[in-house]
């Protein structure tokens, strides 16, 4: 019989759900939702939502995971075991949480690739002479460099192949070594440092010229800026930043310690991830705003970090040198929530399959080679491919776009509702609450029960309604 894995330490166990949380979702897509939303008043509304909403849903993830110790699909099963009609099939719910991770692996191992590549790059050169042949390629299109350089690269076909491999090697040594010497261990080593890089970089652009309109940009908030996408966006981003209804935090939460303090350790992961989400934001709109005004912030969308960013290291002092820190940072973070992925998978597919670990991590490596080399080709020899052509709306979305959309627009807003009817239904409010707060007092229950009782199923259907563009 096979050892059960787990945490060793609390720390442990809050770095590595720190770390799964602590990714691309806050580097990369935090800032320019942000800068998209109108700055200040989607921080505020987000804030507000990670301390109500976010909160619940990982408080809740991580008890389920503890209560049963097991990962999504077990857990789901345990609960609703017994149960008929409608309560019997939430155990569906178990299924779509475990299908998420799956999803996104494969296309996350693609976006780390780009990480990869752009910490080579930066450390060669400055991204504005990144590619004299780049920039001729897609001469009288008035493209910068930096935005020739990315496209030259990801329109390329054997080059992003590369990358995208050796970023999923990475993860898969990480994970083949187990969640003691493996996740947990990589997670007690990159955190602290990408911490420590994170503050450099924000302390380098406060100095920045003009940075000042750019924090006033980021931390006040502008009311007439607030609609009800700036919502939307704020709860969408939360699955990202927090890890939630993708089957981490309860497969965590299975590796979970008994004796350990549930509430203080959601509390520190809560804190951890918001204020690397934050200082994200510090670091990134103050810069570009510095360097194109308010116009380049909200413009610069999903470019932010492959285009718009470089284009600002490369117009200040010490710019290259910041650029090759920065892009460490991004891959730090890639990488820490990549493993998170990968391992939910592989604790899902031991347990539902009832083999070695190894076996499991091979199968996982062959699903994320055939899904990331499609992803990765859907820029060049696949770029005719738009799997969602028959929806006018959604038409134009190639393969990574389509998969990112199926995972966190429609699959984790529907595996968060089935997770909430598992909480207040099956299990039962009182009953999940008596687990999380064990023998001391839990000064945020009245959120956490009034949050999955009243307020997170509305507001997932808000975001599901958003997706089917019945919102508008």
């Amino acid at each position: 019989m096979q050892k059960k894995e787990g945490f060793t330490s609390k720390i442990g166990f809050v770095l590595a759900a720190a770390g799964s949380a602590v990714g691309l979702g806050n580097i990369w897509r935090f800032p320019y939702l942000t800068a998209k939303y109108g700055g200040g008043i989607f921080l505020l509304t987000y804030l507000v939502l990670v301390l109500t909403f976010g909160y619940a849903l990982l408080v809740a993830e991580n008890a389920i995971g503890r209560m049963t110790g097991k990962g999504p699909i077990g857990a789901f099963r345990e609960f609703c075991a017994g149960k008929k009609s409608f309560l019997g099939s939430v155990r569906i719910g178990g299924w779509i949480n475990s299908i998420v991770p799956m999803i996104i692996v494969p296309y996350y191992c693609v976006i780390g690739g780009w990480v990869t590549k752009y910490v080579f790059a930066m450390m060669c050169n400055p991204v504005a002479r990144f590619s004299k042949d780049a920039v001729e390629k897609f001469a009288g299109t008035e493209m910068a460099a930096s935005t020739a350089y990315f496209q030259n690269f990801v329109t390329s076909t054997w080059e992003p192949i590369g990358f995208f491999l050796l970023f999923m090697l990475i993860n898969v040594i990480v994970a083949a070594f187990g969640v003691e010497k493996g996740v947990e261990r990589f997670n007690k080593i990159l955190m602290p440092i990408l911490i420590l890089l994170i503050i450099a970089i924000c302390i380098y652009c406060g100095f920045l010229p003009n940075a000042g309109a750019g924090f006033r940009y980021y931390l006040m908030p502008d009311p007439a800026k607030f609609s009800y996408m700036t919502v939307v966006a704020a709860m969408g981003q939360l699955f990202f930043s927090l890890s939630i209804a993708m089957g981490i935090m309860i497969t965590y939460g299975a590796y979970m310690r008994k004796e350990d303090d549930l509430v203080s350790s959601v509390n520190q992961i809560e804190i951890f991830d918001t204020g690397v989400a934050f200082l994200a934001g510090l670091m990134i709109i103050p810069c570009v705003v510095a360097f194109g005004g308010e116009k380049a912030a909200e413009s610069a969308g999903v470019g932010l970090v492959f285009i718009t960013m470089p284009q600002v290291f490369a117009s200040f002092p010490g710019g290259q040198f910041v650029g090759v820190a920065f892009f460490i940072l991004v891959l730090f973070a890639a990488a820490t929530s990549a493993i998170s992925l990968l391992e939910t998978n592989v604790h899902t597919i031991c347990q539902e399959l009832k083999i070695s670990r190894a076996k499991a991590i091979f199968l996982n490596v062959m699903e994320i080679i055939v899904i990331g080399a499609v992803t990765v080709l859907g820029y060049s020899v696949l770029s005719f491919v738009k799997p969602l052509k028959f929806i006018p709306k959604y038409s134009g979305m190639d393969i990574l776009d389509t998969l990112d959309f199926i995972s966190n627009s429609v699959l984790m807003p529907i595996g968060a509702i089935f997770t909430t009817v598992l909480v207040v239904a099956v299990i039962g409010i009182e009953r999940i609450s008596r687990e999380i707060r064990g023998d001391k007092k839990w000064y945020r229950e009245w959120v956490f029960q009034f949050c999955m009782c009243v307020i997170v199923v509305p507001c997932l259907l808000v975001v599901l309604l958003n997706a089917t563009g019945l919102l508008g």
